[in-house]
């Protein structure tokens, strides 16, 4: 079937929008150079150095400040400041690098053109990202075929994850139609129907969202075999949540979960561990460096507004359940948890005035450097918990306790895509990203994990 709506997958648009955020740029300061006095930034055969330095500028900058989550990209006012930040910055670093970009110009009015073409050019080309691609044409729309039970949970999860993607409407596989509900956003449809809607809704894809293969009745099966051979998309849940989502729903994982976890080659890949232990090295001694210039800071902040001991140590579990000391800089009150161990949450009391600071700026987490050079703990991983949580949670929450085939790490792909775990369904989500982690880690990953830490850092989201 060739009826399909056009639509951009994720991946897609990431990619459309960093080759025409560079695009644009190149396009602009090409129109400025001809058209005003401005020779700092000329695109030459001989001077091709300076594009790839100004390309690479504005992708990492670009990711650093989100650019490109797709949510934010969606609205122009949300991804205003993400865009005043990067051509800031850019400029500054394109500035500070005379090496492998052009001398600084005797006129200086040359950087304000340099400086206003690259912000004009990333406003005009997400207006138009935003004016035609994140439109009702470019809707990944789709229908779900499967129990009501798991429609609303699955319609709630999809909301927010792509703008783009829209269910508009679900087939109820469920054998006691009774138990069926009605829902205000989304249409029921019949199993006869599938065709029809298909056609009406101009839809993208099916996705199925059953429980159990013994609810897909033989009509609707014949039905989605008849659509496959087609051509049709139609595709299983789990797959499209990850995809989405970026993190394994294991809450949907039954006696078949070993079909969900073919585990990175990367945690066996001897190459791939030896650099990510070179590269915890050298991160830690950095990490260390930095410290020690923040340490009078923090000596001056704690003898004032956090009396007590400047070092904290607590239980935790770390790679195949061994347990070691974890450092901090204490943030809390001393004996704060005296009556037991308790969740951390946002304003929590027993964090004090200048724990809050540390917090906030994830300096209380520099001392954990030593844990990595220990081997502890590497610098990217699932973030390592007391035991008496591991302990409750691991009751609860299936495969939790897988979060331990890899050492824990002081960032990691939950922290720097959800807040901190103050609650069990807070740990059911970050599980579900550390899976994704685990499952898929490798460099690029890790790469990601890094850049979008910096974003965490630099807009203060620490807890």
């Amino acid at each position: 079937m060739s009826n399909s709506g056009i639509h951009f997958n994720i991946s897609e648009r990431k990619v459309l929008l960093r080759i025409f955020d560079v695009l644009s740029i190149l396009l602009v300061l090409y129109i400025v150079s001809n058209w005003f006095d401005f020779d700092y930034f000329t695109i030459t055969k001989v001077k091709w150095t300076w594009v790839l330095v100004l390309i690479l500028y504005v992708s990492i900058f670009g990711t650093v400040f989100e650019l490109y989550d797709l949510q934010k990209s969606s609205k122009i006012e949300k991804i205003a400041t993400g865009i005043v930040f990067t051509g800031s910055t850019t400029v500054l670093f394109y500035l500070l690098t005379p090496f492998f970009t052009p001398a600084l110009p005797d006129n200086r009015f040359q950087i304000l053109f340099f400086y206003f073409a690259i912000l004009i050019a990333l406003f005009l080309w997400r207006t138009a990202y935003i004016t035609f691609i994140v439109s009702p044409r470019f809707y990944k729309k789709v229908l779900i075929i499967g129990e009501t039970s798991n429609i609303e949970v699955i319609f709630e999860a999809f909301k927010d994850s792509d703008p783009n993607y829209k269910i508009v409407g679900f087939i109820n596989c469920e054998v006691d139609k009774t138990a069926s509900v009605k829902f205000n956003t989304i249409k029921e449809y019949g199993p006869k129907e599938i065709r029809e809607v298909i056609k009406k809704e101009n839809l993208s894809e099916i996705v199925v969202a059953s429980y159990s293969s013994e609810n897909i009745t033989s009509e609707i099966y014949f039905t989605l075999i008849k659509l496959l051979e087609e051509g049709f998309p139609i595709n299983e849940y789990t797959q499209v949540y990850e995809d989405l989502m970026q993190r394994i729903p294991v809450q949907f994982v039954g006696k078949d979960f070993y079909k969900y976890f073919p585990f990175s080659r990367n945690n066996q890949n001897k190459l791939y561990l030896f650099f990510n232990g070179l590269f915890d090295v050298l991160l830690s001694l950095i990490g260390i460096l930095i410290g020690l210039v923040f340490l009078p800071i923090i000596l001056l902040g704690n003898s004032i507004a956090n009396r007590g001991p400047l070092f904290y140590t607590q239980d935790r579990i770390g790679k195949n359940g061994k347990i070691f000391k974890i450092i901090k800089f204490r943030t809390m009150k001393e004996n704060a948890e005296r009556s037991g161990a308790m969740w951390a949450k946002k304003g929590d009391v027993r964090v004090t005035p200048f724990g809050k600071f540390l917090r906030h700026s994830r300096l209380d987490e520099i001392p954990q450097f030593i844990n990595i050079l220990k081997s502890d703990m590497s610098f990217i991983g699932p973030r390592p918990e007391r035991p008496f949580f591991v302990k409750e949670l691991s009751q609860m929450l299936p495969f939790y306790e897988t979060r331990h085939i890899v050492k824990p790490g002081l960032t990691g792909w939950a922290q720097v895509k959800t807040r901190y775990a103050s609650s069990v369904d807070d740990s059911l989500l970050k599980l579900q990203y550390d899976l994704y982690y685990i499952k898929h880690r490798g460099f690029f990953l890790d790469i990601n994990i890094l850049i979008k830490t910096m974003s965490t850092v630099i807009f203060f989201r620490g807890q």
